[in-house]
């Protein structure tokens, strides 16, 4: 099954791919609606949006799940289950694909509930408390996201159709929009783990790892960057947009210092992965979504890439996570090794790999615009986090010798997982400079003073000098001393989200919602309603039963009753 999936994915995904470049030559689009039902003048549409971006963003979507299954192929070949894992990533795929190709915000709905269904599903694969516990606060925190899509379904009522996207060039001039256009954002926001909700991305680390990959590169993190994308009119000069700015820059500021405190090898790439969200929300927010429709693809090429390369590591380790016992792998596995250096220098922004044409495009256009110095702050500080963690990870499991105590046969045996990690590395490496050439086909230069061009070449070497050191060198022990206990837990904690997600979600909104439930709907509306019309209907079954009855006694009794009646009223007549 696994040679089928991946067959049949990746002839689509290059199919779609070359139709995305005629869609974006000829400048096309194709709008196609299906009626479902129609019952007098209403009608359910089924409504399809074909044109280049949502063409391009499957194609991409399809290489990577094609190349995850065939990875996975030999990566789960131990489990007795493995149809059941490639139908569910299946299903993750298609539920992505709806999202996508949805101008409708019905029929989005079916592909972002999806997601997060599947994703539950696949977050409990390894059935153990964690995962349950990981899998719960996952599924918690996407459906406030859900229920702020259901509130904006309900809102555009008013408008007469769900497909929001004849609707938004009017926007700026209606309240009524805006207030859609953020409940549509706070919907992005639980998808894409921005804060206050980034706590569920680290613990969705408890799945697979080919799911891993495939959720952290183009799947079910991207859908909000990308719902934002479609939505990005809203967010231009408007206090949404603002807000986003700020959420978004905080973000990547705290994944970047929570990655430089974590030892978890899936969960450094797990908060790199909010890192680069935080980026791509930013640069959206402040109006240049093609910039962050550019980071999306060449992100989503890296981080898969490296993922993989996490996966395999963590199979010859003896399923060990800690990079604290890794160390010379370069000497074991050099093809791994090399793949994932190759992805960490993309992440980083080397120049003219995948990364550096997005990133470095992004970061210069930052320097161009009119920001205040608190963003503008966080922009290059997280940039320099990124190369700082990424250098670190680097140094603990490429350098020095192998801490592991265990007699671990480490090689670069797997050659299935080594073909599927190489066609993620040729991309990654020319992926970033054929995108720059489709998406932006006008050349246009960015002149800016010497200092601001040179700062972002500056602060990435700054951050990878404060890697090392960090790593190294004993002057930089504040990661390691017991007096900086308490700030190491601050910051390597994600500033206490996960805390609040799950104690303060429990003594607060869901024992309230439990004292409700039990009050109202299972209390007082219960016994006042269905309990009690039962109840009543009951009794009054029972004495009707029991006047039908032919007993002599109740006849008299009826009798002298109804005698009693009539002397009544002939008196009060």
């Amino acid at each position: 099954m696994c040679s089928i999936s991946f067959m049949f994915l990746f002839s689509l995904s290059m199919f779609l791919f070359i139709h995305s470049i005629n869609f974006l030559l000829a400048d096309l689009s194709v709008f196609i609606e299906w009626e479902i039902v129609s019952l007098n003048s209403s009608s359910i549409v089924m409504t399809f949006l074909f044109d280049w971006m949502s063409l391009m963003f499957m194609s991409f979507v399809l290489l990577i799940s094609s190349l995850v299954i065939f990875y996975s192929k030999e990566y789960m070949s131990g489990d007795m289950n493995i149809n059941r894992f490639i139908m569910l990533v299946l299903m993750f795929v298609f539920s992505m694909m709806m999202l996508i190709i949805s101008p409708n915000l019905i029929s989005i709905l079916l592909g972002w509930d999806g997601l997060g269904l599947v994703s539950y599903c696949l977050v409990i694969y390894f059935q153990n408390v964690k995962s349950f516990n990981a899998g719960m606060l996952t599924a918690l925190s996407n459906r406030i996201g859900d229920v702020a899509l259901l509130l904006a379904i309900a809102w555009m009522l008013n408008y007469g159709s769900w497909n929001y996207i004849f609707y938004l060039e009017m926007a700026k001039f209606d309240s009524e929009m805006m207030l859609i256009g953020a409940l549509v954002v706070l919907a992005a926001m639980t998808k894409s783990a921005q804060i206050p909700f980034s706590s569920w991305l680290p613990a969705a680390m408890a799945a697979p790892t080919p799911v891993s990959a495939l959720v952290h590169s183009s799947t079910l993190v991207t859908a909000g960057v990308y719902l934002l994308i479609r939505f990005n009119i809203l967010l231009v000069d408007s206090w949404v947009g603002n807000l986003l700015l700020l959420l978004s820059g905080l973000t990547m500021f705290m994944a970047g210092l929570g990655a430089n405190f974590e030892s978890d090898l899936k969960k450094i790439i797990a908060l790199s992965t909010l890192s680069q969200l935080g980026l791509m929300m930013s640069i959206l927010s402040m109006g240049f979504y093609k910039l962050a429709f550019f980071h999306l693809l060449t992100h989503a090429l890296f981080k898969a890439l490296l993922f993989m390369c996490a996966g395999a590591i963590i199979h010859n380790m003896g399923n060990s996570q800690d990079i604290r016992l890794m160390g010379g792998l370069t000497m074991h596995m050099p093809m791994t090794s090399s793949c994932l250096n190759v992805a960490n220098l993309a992440l980083c922004g080397m120049p003219f790999l995948a990364g550096f044409y997005s990133k470095d495009l992004i970061l210069e256009t930052v320097s161009l615009s009119y920001l205040n110095f608190f963003s503008f702050f966080l922009y290059f500080f997280s940039t320099g986090l990124t190369v700082c963690y990424s250098f670190r990870l680097v140094y603990y499991s490429m350098t020095g010798d192998l801490n592991c105590g265990a007699l671990n046969l480490l090689n670069d045996e797997g050659w299935i997982m080594l073909r599927g990690m190489t066609g993620l590395l040729i991309m990654s490496i020319i992926g970033g400079s054929m995108l720059n050439w489709f998406i932006f086909p006008t050349p246009f230069m960015i002149c800016l003073p010497f200092m601001l061009k040179m700062l972002t070449l500056f602060v990435c070497i700054m951050g990878g000098i404060f890697g090392y050191l960090i790593s190294n060198v004993r002057l930089f022990f504040f990661n390691k001393s017991l007096i900086f206990m308490n700030l190491s837990n601050f910051l390597g904690g994600m500033w206490f989200m996960p805390y609040i997600s799950t104690y303060g979600m429990i003594f607060t909104p869901l024992n309230l919602g439990g004292m409700v439930i039990k009050s109202f709907d299972q209390g007082w509306s219960e016994f006042l309603g269905g309990q009690k019309i039962y109840s009543t209907l009951v009794y009054y079954s029972r004495f009707n039963q029991l006047m039908q009855n032919n007993n002599l006694k109740i006849y008299l009794l009826s009798f002298i009753l109804w005698m009693f009646i009539l002397l009544g009223v002939m008196i009060f007549l």
